[in-house]
């Protein structure tokens, strides 16, 4: 297994600002929610984060920053999980997003198995829709190995996190969206009203 890093640095502006992952969901905290789902799939959780991490200090997870200002994105979050499992001696993490409650189960080792049988690096999370694949770029196995490169590719202005991983070669790791999208995100207040409703239908 990998260590799971959860991404939550983002400025959450569609929420009015603030934390998305601290909003209630049914009677606990996305957040929480995101902890259980991720906890048995990883060796260890990190908290990728921004600004006073005193805030998450209930959850009791180590918070990371990114290492780079202004918030230049997932990518950002992601070579923080690296450097943290680089001092840790793991080979691997495995990211989630923080809003995205409901993602799947069997996410960390179905990324690992796509990685392993298509012989990349890197696996991304996907879902089919409307005649294509749609590709979770959030939801990702990431070798520590390619810690170095992401740096370089950040300091040069890489944001789009597909432009850093098609570089590299990224398997996709398919998973069913019926009878929901399980990487649907909550970014909106009527975001978190229909998770309500998913919650109560599962």
């Amino acid at each position: 297994m990998a260590i799971g890093v959860i991404l939550a640095g983002g400025l959450a502006r569609r929420m009015g600002g603030g934390d998305k992952s601290l909003n209630i969901l049914g009677d606990i905290p996305i957040l929480d929610r995101v902890i259980e789902r991720l906890r048995p799939q990883v060796d260890e959780i990190l908290l990728n984060a921004n600004g006073d991490p005193a805030r998450f200090a209930g959850h009791g997870l180590p918070v990371i920053a990114d290492p780079l200002p202004d918030y230049p994105g997932p990518l950002a979050g992601v070579l923080a999980g690296l450097d943290a499992a680089a001092e840790r001696g793991a080979s691997h993490i495995v990211t989630v997003a923080a809003d995205t409650p409901f993602f799947p189960e069997t996410l960390a080792q179905r990324l690992t198995a796509a990685a392993e049988a298509q012989a990349t690096p890197i696996a991304l999370a996907a879902t089919p829709g409307d005649g294509r694949t749609i590709r979770h770029p959030t939801f990702g196995l990431w070798p520590v190995a390619l810690r170095d490169d992401l740096r370089a590719a950040l300091q040069d202005g890489t944001r789009k996190v597909v432009l850093w991983t098609d570089r590299h070669g990224a398997a996709t790791a398919l998973f069913p969206a019926d009878p929901f999208d399980p990487f649907f995100n909550i970014n909106t207040p009527e975001d978190l009203a229909r998770a309500e409703a998913m919650l109560e239908a599962m």
